[in-house]
């Protein structure tokens, strides 16, 4: 199984930046697509930014040009970097990772990080 836990989450204020980490570990045989996704109160999950095991990148409209995600194959980690931030982006940031069971059949599943708060002050 593969676990993520997260990290880099807190307060800052508007127009601030905060950088978000999530590291996989166990056992797997490979990782393909890393996403982050944020759910905020009453408010249903959603998309953030994604990211291929090759490096190819998509954002939610909401976030393009202010964050950016990048991931260190080598690490088993995804980051997500974080610029211009509103009051918007309030939320519960959470990481998801598609990998690939070391098992026979290298059976594709996924896994969700616990979540990290990021809370942006007006």
């Amino acid at each position: 199984q593969v676990q993520l836990v997260e990290s880099g989450g807190g307060l800052v204020q508007a127009g601030g930046s905060l950088s978000l980490s999530c590291a996989a570990s166990g056992s797997f045989f490979r990782i393909n697509d890393m996403d982050w996704y944020r759910q905020a109160p009453g408010k249903q999950r959603e998309l953030v930014a994604g990211i291929t095991s090759g490096g190819m990148t998509n954002y939610a409209d909401s976030v393009k040009g202010r964050f950016t995600i990048s991931r260190d194959n080598a690490k088993n980690t995804v980051y997500l970097q974080m610029n211009s931030l509103k009051p918007e982006d309030t939320a519960v940031y959470y990481c998801k990772a598609e990998f690939l069971r070391a098992d026979f059949f290298r059976t594709r599943t996924w896994a969700w990080g616990q979540g990290t708060q990021v809370t942006v002050s007006s």
